[in-house]
């Protein structure tokens, strides 16, 4: 199958419009799973929740960073190119959106675009794609959309990622927006959220 030419959604508005509702929710509810509209398998090392975001999110205006595993495959730059037209950077701080295929491909959180204090929106926002949104480390999440406090454990997440994300709060109104995916579905972590290691 040519993932360039195939791959992208069977009906373009009505699902993307259902996976950009499924990521503004998530989002708006940090957290809390939601069930993406994801395209046809296809066959290659981008997996399919990345790949519904992908299609819902960039355009043309839109620099992506891949990672290297997304980067060597022609088949998802042809993807990338036909289905969006996006520009890929090859700098993280460059990136609109970055799409990683495991958090052992993910640089810093501080390497992306963390946004000026004038424009705080035009920050990076990370998809990454994680082995399953449960049965890691217990974590604890308060803020914004969150009533009283949660609790997470996405597997798979890098040793130092509470570190990593209480930094990243640290620079609010800037820093960067994090989406977890796995299985067909999104996770939303705001920069606003607040991580603690569970007990």
């Amino acid at each position: 199958m040519d993932i360039g030419l195939d791959g992208g959604f069977a009906d373009p508005v009505l699902q993307a419009q259902g996976s950009f509702r499924a990521i503004m929710d998530a989002l708006a509810n940090p957290g809390t799973p939601r069930r993406l509209v994801t395209p046809p398998s296809l066959h290659s090392s981008l997996p399919p929740g990345l790949a519904s975001i992908l299609l819902t999110l960039a355009d043309h205006d839109t620099g992506l960073w891949l990672d290297d595993t997304l980067r060597a495959d022609a088949g998802v730059l042809d993807f990338v190119n036909f289905h969006t037209g996006a520009g890929v950077v090859p700098e993280p701080g460059r990136a609109v959106f970055a799409f990683a295929t495991g958090p052992a491909h993910l640089p810093r959180l501080d390497q992306f675009n963390l946004g000026t204090q004038e424009y705080p929106d035009r920050s990076t926002t990370i998809v990454l794609a994680v082995p399953a949104l449960t049965g890691g480390e217990m974590l604890i999440t308060r803020g914004p959309g969150i009533k009283g406090h949660g609790h997470i454990s996405p597997l798979g997440l890098p040793l130092d990622f509470v570190a990593q994300w209480s930094a990243n709060r640290d620079l609010f109104p800037r820093g960067i927006d994090l989406l977890l995916v796995a299985d067909g579905e999104v996770m939303g972590l705001p920069r606003s959220t607040r991580l603690e290691e569970g007990h």
